[in-house]
């Protein structure tokens, strides 16, 4: 492959799978929803987009659908768990994951069932190049993780971003200040969801290929690696964690042509990660980057307020 194909390539997909790991963000970093099945909310955006695709809808509407699919979906599988224990929506949601994959590998007339099919790119160029592509690609796919971003980023900083903190922390406390916790985390897990399956539609246009086998847990722990790495309750971090995974990643398979390992380099990665982990958890469990603190008009006044009397001082 060209090397600039590759890069292009890997640049791309940092950014769909930076979208992966702000819509865990959201959901376990901000609010502390244990989604381990992540992957579940992808395939429902790759298979809701190459549906719609193939009757002709603008990838636009294809990929809000997708969005939107996964939204529902992600409510739906929640609410019978939300009032439990966090453990409780972990097993569900992992469990909903490979019984969604049974199904659609077992029925074929879903997108080819076992076998996959092709998936139309949202942006034909004509007899463009594999270079165009890429290009095309890197405008939509930064675009839309610019939105998902500032939108994630906004709600964070917002009287609600507060709420689900404090529902993080001590969900009796929020309670007893009036505050819905089922709704609130239901809310959340909807737009996170939602996040997941734009990432899916994405994914599957820029691969122009789909089948059950990519929507494996293996994807859910990779995005669950990149925002412990990166930092919980970080938006940066965890686009911050998408680049050092995707890097590993890339690293893994470049070194499987040059170097002879008595392991395998796609499964040395994953030692490296689990190594990386341990080591995260016992001695920075806050990741690479500290939780971002939450910026309002009164804060950012207080802070100007401390800077202009210090200046007095001096």
């Amino acid at each position: 492959m060209d090397l600039l194909v590759y890069f292009l390539d890997f640049v791309v997909l940092i950014g769909i799978f930076g979208i992966f790991s702000l819509s865990l963000n959201l959901e376990f970093g901000f609010a502390g929803l244990a989604n381990f099945g992540k992957v579940a909310f992808v395939l429902v955006g790759a298979y809701t987009y190459y549906l719609l695709s193939e009757l002709a809808v603008p990838f636009y509407l294809c990929l809000l659908a997708g969005a939107f699919a996964s939204a529902v979906v992600g409510v739906i599988v929640s609410l019978p768990t939300l009032k439990l224990r966090e453990d409780y929506l972990a097993i569900v949601v992992l469990s909903f994951g490979e019984i969604l994959k049974l199904i659609v590998k077992s029925e074929g007339w879903i997108a080819g069932g076992v076998w996959g099919t092709p998936v139309l790119p949202a942006i034909s160029v004509g007899d463009s190049s594999t270079r165009i592509d890429a290009f095309v690609n890197i405008g939509l796919v930064y675009f839309c993780l610019a939105v998902c971003f500032v939108l994630v980023q906004m709600l964070a900083n917002s009287p609600y971003g507060r709420v689900m903190r404090a529902i993080r922390e001590d969900e009796l406390a929020a309670e007893a200040l009036g505050k819905n916790k089922t709704r609130y985390r239901a809310q959340i897990f909807a737009l996170g969801s939602a996040i997941a399956g734009l990432g899916g539609g994405l994914y599957a246009q820029y691969i122009q290929f789909i089948d059950p086998y990519m929507f494996v847990p293996m994807l859910t722990f990779t995005v669950w690696i990149m925002v412990l790495i990166g930092g919980p309750g970080n938006n940066w971090g965890a686009f911050l964690g998408a680049v050092l995974v995707m890097l590993f990643d890339r690293g893994a398979n470049i070194a499987k042509d040059y170097l002879t390992l008595p392991v395998d380099p796609s499964n040395l990665q994953y030692i490296i990660f689990g190594i990386l982990i341990i080591l995260i958890l016992l001695y920075r469990p806050q990741g690479l980057l500290k939780e971002s603190q939450i910026r309002t008009k009164a804060r950012d006044r207080i802070g100007h307020d401390r800077t202009a009397a210090e200046t007095e001082e001096r």
